[in-house]
């Protein structure tokens, strides 16, 4: 398993990551409108994504543009569980249809391609 494709799964939980803090900032009542979008869970979940984005822009070198690009729903599929664990969101009949069809285009790019 190439390095790249394991940065690229670092970059995407990352990404994740960052969409759990900000929607549990936009769940939060702040007392002024700078508050609602100068806080450390906006922040931090911009600050992350940021640094997920160097990490994928860097797996470009090892992966090559399709390579990322395959990779990159993957974290709806990381979203969606983690949506789960801290939001206690239920996954449906069709999201895990397309989890399971996201997974298989992955697993075909990569066997075949």
């Amino acid at each position: 398993m190439s390095k790249y494709f394991l940065f690229m799964v670092m970059s995407e939980l990352l990404a994740s990551t960052s969409q759990m803090l900000l929607k549990k900032s936009a769940l939060k009542k702040y007392p002024s409108f700078i508050r609602e979008y100068l806080n450390i869970l906006v922040v931090g979940g911009y600050g992350l994504l940021v640094v997920s984005m160097v990490i994928a822009i860097f797996c470009y070198g090892g992966l090559g543009y399709m390579g990322v690009v395959v990779m990159e729903p993957m974290a709806y599929i990381l979203v969606m569980i983690m949506s789960r664990i801290f939001f206690k969101e239920k996954i449906t009949k069709s999201k895990l249809l397309g989890m399971a069809l996201i997974l298989g285009g992955i697993v075909v790019f990569y066997t075949l391609g």
